[in-house]
């Protein structure tokens, strides 16, 4: 059987859900220079 197969819709729901759970923990606990307005890593503003 196929490795892929295998994978289940709610792996891929807990996957989601842990990636949006890290970003917004990331934006709480890192310094506004890295993840804020104008951050290296994550950009908060709404400039585009």
């Amino acid at each position: 059987m196929d490795p892929i197969l295998q994978i289940t819709f709610f792996e891929i729901a807990m996957s989601l859900l842990a990636v949006c759970t890290i970003y917004e923990l990331a934006k709480v606990v890192l310094p506004d220079d890295v993840a804020g307005p104008g951050g290296w890593l994550i950009d908060t503003s709404d400039d585009n």
